[in-house]
């Protein structure tokens, strides 16, 4: 039977499932402790259903939930703004987070949970030695950062929207190749990440500079910009050069564990259908 690995980019799910659940409470100012453990537990009910709809939907043959550290990755060292303004994680559901990874783990679904990287460092160095291997990988997220690692063996597949993120989908938005996106976001910056990318140029500039010369390479190797564009590129040169770092997820990772680690047995497969 031919592998199939499912990454769960986790935060990205419970994040989502617990701004559901707090929803009807936005009318107030503070919440009272019953009221989080309340949003808490509904959260943990919701997501180990939606884990078990991903089995089910997805018919793996590995999984594992990845989450973040709890500390600064390295890309804050480079880059103190990166990430700057978002939201914190409230902390009832921080503390909960435990529970939450014991729960998924009676569904056989192991918890993966980052020292110095990002989840998706590492998610995408799993699924980079995977698919080298010519072995399937889906991974479950609503995070555009995945899209550059589309290949004929990675898909990304938002489980809120039960649709599949493909090449399709990245042209349609972005008008560009999933291979161009960290590109185009390195020219026209990128807002959930507080990258600013180049003044003055927006993704419908990124995207058409980067249809006619193909890369960023190529764009700044043109001879026959308009010499404002031009001056405006070399000028933010040394910028670019970050910003292609911070947005370029890791795919070398020591990760310590073997795939049969993460094997789902046969009888809990089928009890996840």
């Amino acid at each position: 039977m031919p592998a199939h690995i499912v990454l769960i980019d986790a935060m990205n799910l419970i994040r989502r499932v617990y701004a559901v659940q707090e929803r009807p409470f936005h009318y107030m100012d503070t919440l009272s402790d019953t009221t989080k453990q309340q949003i808490v537990h509904n959260t943990k009910i919701h997501t180990v259903q939606a884990v078990r709809k991903i089995l089910n939907h997805q018919q793996p043959t590995h999984v594992l939930a990845v989450f973040d550290s709890n500390s600064p990755c390295w890309r804050y060292q480079l880059y103190p703004d990166y990430k700057k303004g978002r939201k914190k994680m409230p902390e009832h559901l921080e503390q909960s987070l435990t529970d939450i990874q014991d729960a998924l783990l009676e569904l056989q679904v192991d918890s993966l949970v980052s020292d110095d990287d990002e989840a998706d460092d590492l998610i995408a160095t799993l699924a980079i030695k995977v698919a080298l291997r010519a072995q399937d990988v889906t991974i479950i997220s609503t995070d555009k950062g995945f899209l550059p690692l589309l290949c004929e063996h990675i898909r990304v597949f938002d489980h809120f929207n039960q649709r599949v993120l493909d090449e399709q989908y990245v042209r349609d938005k972005f008008q560009v190749k999933s291979t161009q996106l960290i590109d185009l976001w390195t020219l026209s910056g990128d807002s959930t990440n507080k990258i600013p990318g180049v003044p003055g140029i927006g993704q419908i500039t990124a995207a058409q500079l980067l249809q006619q010369y193909h890369s960023l390479k190529g764009v700044l190797d043109a001879s026959d910009l308009k010499q404002s564009m031009a001056i405006k590129l070399q000028e933010h040169k040394p910028q670019m050069q970050l910003y292609q770092e911070l947005l370029t997820l890791k795919k070398d990772i020591p990760l310590g564990f073997n795939l049969k680690d993460i094997r789902l047995q046969k009888q809990m497969n089928q009890q996840a259908v």
